[in-house]
C-alpha cells in the first residue's frame, strides 16, 4: 500500500482549518514541501505545543511526504519567538534537505501565500495554489497525522487548545465528536454565567453559543470570552446591520486596503472599494465587488485596520458570493509585485491583541496528556472540503474505535470518517452519526 492510499484510508484532511483531503495533495510532484507551524491566530497555541512535544512525528511525516512528492527541500515555518518549538524541531531533523524558515510575530504569517513567499521568495499567481509555484503546504498537525497513517492509524482524535476565560488553559487530544461543553470542563471550567465561544480562532474562526457543538478534524481550539466582550458584541451583529453601518459611516480612508496582507503581497484586493458596493446600485456592485475576489478573509481589515470599526471583511465575503453567483471572476490586470511598504505595514500580534482587548487572556496552553473517553460523540459527515461522507453503518451496530463509519463516494472529493470511541450507533442522519458507549 503506498502513502497516498494510507493517507486516504486514515481519513486525513488539512488540520490547519481548510480541511482539504490530504491524499489528493500527496499525489502532487513538487520542488518544495512547506510545513506550516506559524500559527498566527491570537491565543491559539496547539501547533506550538505539538511541535514542542511531538517533533519526531512531524519530521517523520515530512520524510514520508518528501519521498512521495519528490520534493528537493522542506521548509518548516515557525515564528522566531517560539524558541522551544524551534529547538525541538531542529533537534529532530536529520535530513539536510529539511530547513527552518523563521517568521516574525505578525498576523497573518501562517497564510499559505505569505509562507510560500517567506520560504521560497515565490509569489503564487492570482486565484492560484502553492502547487502553481512548485510548492506543497501542510499544517504540522497534518504531518503528525501522516506519520500515524504510515502505521495505519486513522484519525480518531484531535489536538487542540482550550483558552480564554477558562480556569486552566491547556492543549490536549480528545476524540473527534467531543462536545465543546466537555472541552471547557477539561480546562477546569469557567466562572462565567454567559459566554460566547470562538471556534478555531478570533479572526478566521467563527462565533458560536452552542456548547453541544462537536469537535471536528479541523477544530484548532476554542476561545471562551464573556458575553459582554467587545468582540462578541460586534460579531453577533446581523449582517444587514453591518451593511447599514458601513453604508452610512465608511469615509473611504482606505486603511483597510493599505493594511491588507494580500494587497501588500501584490494582489489587487481593495476592501475600501468593495465597501462602495454597499451604497451603489447593482451595476455598481459588479464594478466594486471585483476587488474582493482575491481576498483571503483574514479579518485584519475589519478587526484592526478600520478606524470606524466597520466590516470590510464581511463586505468582501458578500462580494465574493456575488461574483460566484453571477459567474464572474476578476482577472488581475497587473503583475503580482510586492508592495514597497509591505514590511513596514505588517501588524504585530501584540498590537492586534491589544486592539481586540485580548491581552488579559494571552496565556500559555501547555500540553497535558489525558485519556478522555466521552460517553457520546457526534461525528459530522462533512468535516472537510468536498462532499459529505456517506454512512456505512446501521442503527444499533456495535463499532470499535478506528472502525470506518462513513466513506467517500467513488470519484468524489472527500474523506473517510472513523469511530472515535467504542460504542453503539444511536443515530444516523444526512449530517451526522452519533455513537454512545
Amino acid at each position: 500500500m503506498d502513502l497516498v492510499e494510507k493517507i486516504f484510508n486514515a481519513g486525513i484532511v488539512g488540520a490547519g482549518g481548510g480541511g482539504f483531503p490530504s491524499h489528493i495533495k500527496a499525489k502532487s510532484k513538487v520542488e518544495f514541501l512547506l510545513a506550516n507551524g506559524a500559527e498566527c491566530e491570537p491565543l491559539i497555541h496547539k501547533d506550538y505545543e505539538l511541535m514542542v512535544n511531538f517533533p519526531g512525528k512531524i519530521i517523520d511525516g515530512i520524510e514520508h511526504l518528501l519521498k512521495q512528492t519528490n520534493a528537493k527541500k522542506t521548509f518548516v515555518g515557525i515564528k522566531e519567538k517560539n524558541k522551544k518549538a524551534i529547538d525541538s524541531i531542529a533537534g529532530a531533523i536529520k535530513n539536510p534537505s529539511i530547513n527552518l524558515t523563521l517568521l516574525g510575530d505578525f498576523y497573518p504569517s501562517g497564510d499559505e501565500y505569505e509562507l510560500v513567499y517567506a520560504a521560497t521568495n515565490r509569489l503564487i499567481p492570482p486565484h492560484g495554489l502553492p502547487l502553481d509555484v512548485g510548492c506543497l503546504v501542510n499544517n504540522v498537525e497534518t504531518l503528525y497525522n501522516i506519520s500515524n497513517a504510515t502505521e495505519e492509524i486513522p484519525i480518531t482524535k484531535k489536538f487542540l487548545s482550550v483558552t480564554g476565560a477558562v480556569k486552566n488553559p491547556k492543549s490536549f487530544f480528545v476524540p473527534v465528536g467531543t462536545s465543546f461543553k466537555e472541552l471547557i470542563e477539561l480546562a477546569g471550567g469557567t466562572a462565567l454565567q454567559d459566554y460566547g465561544i470562538f471556534v478555531s480562532g478570533i479572526l478566521m474562526g467563527r462565533l458560536t453559543f452552542d456548547i453541544d457543538e462537536p469537535v471536528t478534524k479541523t477544530t484548532a481550539g476554542i476561545i471562551v470570552l464573556p458575553i459582554n466582550h467587545y468582540l462578541i458584541d460586534r460579531m453577533k451583529r446581523p449582517i444587514h446591520d453591518m451593511n447599514r453601518i458601513g453604508k452610512s459611516a465608511c469615509d473611504q480612508c482606505s486603511y483597510c486596503t493599505e493594511f491588507c496582507p494580500r494587497y501588500l503581497l501584490g494582489y489587487d484586493v481593495q476592501p475600501h472599494k468593495v465597501m462602495r458596493s454597499l451604497a451603489f446600485t447593482k451595476t455598481g456592485e459588479s464594478v466594486w465587488n471585483q476587488y474582493a475576489d482575491l481576498c483571503c478573509s483574514c479579518g485584519l481589515c475589519s478587526l484592526y485596520a478600520c478606524p470606524e470599526d466597520l466590516y470590510p471583511r464581511e463586505a468582501c465575503n458578500q462580494g465574493k458570493d456575488y461574483l460566484r453567483k453571477n459567474g464572474m471572476r476578476y482577472e488581475q490586470p497587473k503583475e503580482v509585485k510586492v508592495h514597497p511598504m509591505k514590511e513596514g505595514r505588517r501588524v504585530p500580534l501584540k498590537m492586534l491583541m491589544k486592539k481586540l482587548q485580548l491581552t488579559d487572556y494571552d496565556k500559555a496552553t501547555p500540553f497535558e496528556e489525558i485519556d478522555y473517553q466521552p460517553r457520546r460523540v457526534k461525528l459530522l459527515l462533512k468535516q472537510h472540503a468536498g462532499q459529505p461522507a456517506k454512512p456505512v453503518v446501521v442503527l444499533n451496530q456495535k463499532v470499535r474505535k478506528g472502525e470506518l463509519v462513513a466513506d467517500v463516494e467513488p470519484d468524489k472529493v472527500g474523506a473517510k470518517i472513523h469511530a472515535s470511541i467504542d460504542g453503539v450507533i444511536k443515530e444516523i442522519t444526512d449530517n451526522y452519526i452519533i455513537i454512545e458507549n
